[in-house]
């Protein structure tokens, strides 16, 4: 069945209530409104006040609410609206949640999914547009997904609701409606750890995620017009804990890369990709990694973003400079 990404996710928290009595949902307007982008629109009349209902405007209140349902046998799924509120409700996403099992010595376990929109080009400018996934990967005992289409949302979800640890769930806002594309409607999952290999190639490596995945694929096969090389594209999928494996069996290959991100420069996925690369595959390198990223300012207003964020044209200019290094 042809989906589109939000179509996609409301499909596997159905499927995920209907499997699991201990499933939950729950999170500012997620009842009878569907959430602020009607993901779990029509959840609440299918499933009951009792297991999809609405929480007060406090982020603190529904992630701690969501910890402590953990102890007692529940799978909780929250909504927080916009990742520029996830600073509300860090001790509980960053403390309280990933040590739970350390902490009790393995008697509880933090079986949590946290879904949040994030990403921009949608013109929603800071607060609601941030990419604030590099202040979470630095958690022990959190793991952190990142889909770029349909299919794997789905998938991806239903792992992360089966997984015994807590899981953010990133869902870019630009994709929710960008395109669809062929979804089973039965239940299946993509392992979360795992990236996908989404385009061969043996002259240069490519990564992305989320919504500069696409980007990524069309400025490899700009390049590849361009300049008679071949780009191997792969789609992270999930940034923590990230598939090094893959990637540097990718480097190896190729023996150079570029990393696209859409959060500031410094720190993040891209910085700790480079440090890993570096540990492991160093020799394999003719050249350095390259990262493409929108500088180190806050997220601009209106069509400044269109300026901001990496575009067809930076990546193939980046994938030009490492190759030409």
């Amino acid at each position: 069945m042809l989906m589109n990404m939000k179509e996609a996710i409301r499909q596997a928290l159905g499927l995920a209530l209907s499997a699991h009595d201990e499933v939950l949902i729950f999170g500012e307007d997620v009842g009878g409104v569907g959430g602020v982008f009607r993901v779990t629109e029509g959840l609440q009349q299918r499933f009951g006040e009792d297991r999809v209902f609405d929480t007060p405007l406090a982020e603190s209140a529904i992630c701690g609410v969501a910890v402590g349902m953990c102890t007692q046998g529940f799978r909780p799924i929250v909504e927080i609206q916009f990742i520029g509120f996830i600073y509300e409700a860090m001790d509980q996403m960053l403390v309280q949640a990933p040590r739970l099992r350390y902490r009790s010595g393995g008697r509880y376990q933090a079986p949590l999914t946290i879904r949040v929109p994030f990403g921009g080009g949608v013109k929603g400018a800071e607060m609601h547009n941030d990419s604030l996934e590099g202040l979470l990967l630095q958690t022990p005992g959190l793991k952190v997904v990142a889909p770029s289409n349909p299919y794997d949302a789905k998938g991806l979800l239903l792992s992360a609701v089966r997984d015994n640890d807590p899981v953010v769930f990133l869902e870019h806002l630009k994709l929710y409606h960008l395109f669809r594309e062929e979804v089973p409607e039965e239940d299946y999952t993509v392992p979360i750890g795992k990236a996908k290999v989404v385009k061969e190639g043996a002259h240069i490596t490519l990564l992305a995620y989320g919504a500069m995945v696409l980007p990524s694929l069309r400025a490899a096969k700009e390049l590849e017009a361009k300049r008679g090389v071949t780009v191997e594209v792969i789609d992270l999928r999930t940034l923590a804990p990230l598939d090094m494996d893959l990637i540097v069996a990718s480097v190896t290959k190729t023996n150079r890369a570029v990393i696209v991100q859409e959060a500031q420069r410094t720190s993040g996925v891209a910085a700790e990709i480079i440090a890993q690369i570096n540990e492991r595959a160093i020799l394999s390198l003719e050249a350095p990694v390259m990262r493409i990223a929108p500088p180190d300012t806050v997220y601009p207003f209106g069509q400044i973003e269109d300026h901001w964020l990496p575009t067809q044209a930076r990546i193939v200019a980046g994938l030009e400079k490492a190759l030409d290094f």
